[in-house]
């Protein structure tokens, strides 16, 4: 048996006699009708997605094969990139599908239980926190903006000059110090956009930046953000991020940003209840 981490809903390995086991795409308080759910595709092999009620809760959920989802039949396919995306996809559907009435928590792909019965106890139990955290997320969207670039020039050791090996080095380390300035200065203006977009959004987080290899550029990603924002302030907000990649492309800069998305960066009980304090203390 296994556990995700404590601010999510626990998962059960699979690993007893059980010919199917409950998968849990997200959980709302507005259901979508069992006709739009149940037309959703939801992980290869499983059976039809449906709607669980627990309470004023609802989860969106669908039986999965135990075999396929066992712990290390699951960790072994998640580790194929192809599985994982096929994955993915299935996950964002139900949850997708979940968000199409209104306001969900998604949860973490491959949220297991046993069955139905454990995993309404589970919900449940969290019940306050759930709903503390879908107003928290209600009628507000995720947006994510990216700042890359500038590439650093890599100018020549040799230069012009006596070739000795003082004057190389001294050439060397000029160099050097001239690349990490640069580098502090596109940082500090990548920093500068996260500071303004925060004041336009209630909450926001900053994930690691994504290597080169996978943005597919040849200019370092410098800041890699997530942004929750009020759908009053949409307008607001999308206009600070184009003002802000006006003045970014000055400097070698670019800003882009994707959304509304499903706030999945944002869907964790623990991080509602601090905020809330916050707010209420403000």
């Amino acid at each position: 048996m296994s556990t995700l981490p404590a601010d999510r809903l626990s998962a059960s390995g699979p690993d007893l006699p059980h010919p199917t086991v409950t998968c849990v795409f997200a959980v709302t308080d507005t259901p979508p009708p069992d006709e739009t759910v149940s037309v959703t595709p939801g992980h290869d092999g499983g059976g039809p997605l449906r709607v669980l009620a627990a309470g004023p809760l609802h989860l969106i959920v669908q039986d999965v094969p135990a075999a396929a989802f066992g712990e290390e039949a699951l960790a072994e396919r998640l580790n194929r990139p192809q599985e994982l995306e096929r994955c993915a996809r299935a996950h964002h559907r139900g949850v997708e599908t979940a968000a199409s009435a209104g306001t969900v928590v998604p949860l973490p792909m491959a949220t297991l239980y046993l069955d139905d019965h454990n995993a309404v106890r589970a919900v449940t139990a969290r019940a306050a926190s759930l709903r503390t955290l879908l107003d928290r997320l209600r009628h507000r969207t995720e947006w994510a903006v990216k700042v890359h670039g500038p590439g650093i020039a890599h100018a020549s050791a040799a230069g012009d000059g006596p070739a000795d090996g003082r004057s190389y080095l001294r050439r060397v380390s000029e160099r050097r110090r001239t690349e990490r300035e640069e580098r502090e200065r596109a940082l500090a203006l990548a920093d500068a956009v996260d500071r303004e977009l925060r004041r336009c959004a209630v909450a926001a987080t900053r994930h690691r930046p994504q290597s080169e290899q996978l943005t597919g550029r040849s200019v370092p990603q410098l800041l890699n953000a997530a942004y929750l924002v009020d759908d009053a302030r949409r307008a607001e907000f999308v206009r600070a991020v184009g003002e802000l990649a006006h003045d970014a492309h000055r400097s070698a800069l670019e800003v882009t940003m994707s959304g509304p998305w499903i706030p999945y960066s944002f869907a964790r009980a623990d991080e509602a209840e601090h905020d809330a304090h916050q707010e209420a203390g403000a």
